[in-house]
């Protein structure tokens, strides 16, 4: 079972740039479609939202249309690594940010959160006006 962990969350101004990163271990890294959700306070756990996502091999990749054209997700599978470059951040961009994981070989990128199986413990990412 892959076990994630993330960091590099952290406190920015408004119109700032954070890079999150989630280390992988205990699975075969690059069978897994890797994605983003965040979560803010008074949302359950399956109301988490889709930030960004990545498929097994980096060929595809998707994103909010809250995040489009600010954040960027890139993988590296010979590190077991997945990124989360955000720029021109908004303070509604304050959450908790989650890495999260599911075994899939498929060229398409799932946005909902209970289809993911593993998660990591998250990152606090919080934005000042």
């Amino acid at each position: 079972q892959v076990q994630l962990v993330e960091s590099g969350g952290g406190l920015v101004q408004t119109g700032g740039s954070l890079r999150l990163s989630c280390a992988a271990s205990g699975g075969t890294f690059n069978r897994y479609a890797m994605g983003w959700f965040r979560q803010v306070p008074g949302k359950e756990r399956e109301e988490r939202e889709f930030v960004a996502g990545i498929n097994f091999s980096g060929a595809t990749t998707n994103y909010a249309d809250s995040v489009k054209g600010r954040v960027t997700i890139s993988r590296d599978n010979a590190k077991n690594t997945v990124t989360l470059q955000m720029t021109s951040l908004k303070p509604e961009d304050t959450a908790v940010y989650y890495c999260a994981a599911r075994r899939a070989l498929e060229s398409t990128v799932v946005v909902t959160a209970n289809r993911y199986a593993h998660w990591g413990q998250g990152t606090q990412v919080t934005v000042s006006s």
